[in-house]
């Protein structure tokens, strides 16, 4: 499964009419004939340590200036992590649970913030987790919670506040932009990763489906038309063929003149 590299909406020349790339330019062209912003984010998970497809990620972010929030998994964070990030513009940290550790039940969905343990034993691992993330970031991180496997307790979400959270991110359409405990919510709507198959590229169809139908269902006003669509990627499972979707969705995206792309801390309300 590849994905072609689209044209811009603003060239000369046209994406194939009928296909996915189209659908996304037409949506794109309906938000900016009602003069209004189709705002995007990015959050990749499972950040520990500077590895090659680290730094092709953040190169990808660079070239596109697109800026990107990182999750990281604050047991396993290394120094060099943080040093690779040293001198790139446009980086946020958020915290993405605790060791992204499953307590699930064999037959149950993986979950590592749920109520399979104590919302004690599960809190003081967070608030750990808290402090190692700031000491080795120097205080950068967001305070966002990104639970592993986008999976989280009520119990433990309403109690994030307690450790200065601020912000939570799971996955699919939010109720609404702050929930009972005040956290600001802004989940993922673009998986380029087909967890359930083959574990690589969900394909350009399914991607761009996913990506417009966000779009459409927040013009129409069936989902909260002010939550930005989030594609989420993991760079440690990236085939090439996510890889060349990931750039040709920034270039695609940035190209048009309606699609803004949010720093996480404007999501967050954390600026």
């Amino acid at each position: 499964m590849t994905a072609a590299m689209p044209i811009a909406r603003s060239s000369a020349q046209a994406v194939p009419p009928g296909s996915p790339w189209d659908a996304l330019a037409r949506e794109l062209d309906a938000w900016a004939a009602a003069g209004r912003a189709a705002t995007f984010w990015w959050r990749d998970d499972d950040a520990t340590t500077d590895t090659p497809a680290l730094r092709r990620l953040l190169d990808i972010a660079a070239a596109r200036r697109v800026p990107l929030a990182l999750a990281v998994i604050p047991a396993k964070a290394e120094p060099a992590l943080f040093a690779a990030l040293e001198g790139r513009a446009g980086i946020e940290l958020l915290q993405h649970g605790y060791a992204h550790a499953n307590h699930a039940r064999p037959d149950a969905k993986k979950c590592e913030l749920g109520s399979h343990r104590p919302a004690a034993v599960v809190m003081d691992e967070l608030a750990r987790a808290r402090d190692r993330l700031a000491a080795l970031s120097g205080g950068r991180a967001l305070p966002v919670m990104v639970p592993p496997w986008n999976r989280i307790d009520s119990a433990i979400a309403t109690a994030l506040p307690s450790l200065g959270m601020r912000g939570l991110s799971v996955a699919n359409p939010r109720a609404a932009k702050r929930d009972g405990a005040g956290l600001v919510r802004a989940n993922a709507h673009i998986d380029v990763i087909d967890w359930t198959g083959g574990r690589d590229f969900v394909g350009t169809a399914s991607a761009l489906a996913a990506a417009t139908g966000h779009l459409r269902a927040r013009r129409a006003g069936t989902v909260d038309p002010d939550e930005p669509t989030c594609m989420l990627t993991h760079h440690l499972a990236h085939d090439e063929a996510t890889w060349r979707f990931i750039d040709a969705f920034l270039t695609a995206t940035v190209g048009h003149a309606a699609a803004r792309w949010l720093p996480a801390c404007q999501v967050f309300d954390v600026a």
